[in-house]
């Protein structure tokens, strides 16, 4: 296997640079999720269901066809119990 710096062809300042990037925005994605966590808190103790809250969150993010997708089957799985 070839190392950095032995005529492999890879440029290791480009390399590195690659690196600090990548850390940098999992740096910052780790600080988004504890400003998302503290803030669900925040809900919770204005006494929002957080629970719910999330469900909503992923649904809002999905297109509307797959949202209706997905609520047709909960109906179908749902009807099971009916």
């Amino acid at each position: 296997m070839a190392e950095a710096g032995h005529n492999s062809g890879i440029d290791a300042e480009k390399l590195n640079a690659f690196y600090q990037r990548i850390e940098r925005l999992e740096e910052e994605k780790a600080a988004l999720a504890e400003d998302i966590k503290e803030l669900y808190a925040e809900a919770k103790a204005n006494g929002l269901n957080t629970k719910i809250m999330k469900i909503v969150v992923r649904r809002r993010k999905m297109e509307a066809e797959k949202r209706r997708e997905m609520d047709a089957l909960v109906e179908v799985y749902e009807g099971v119990f009916s």
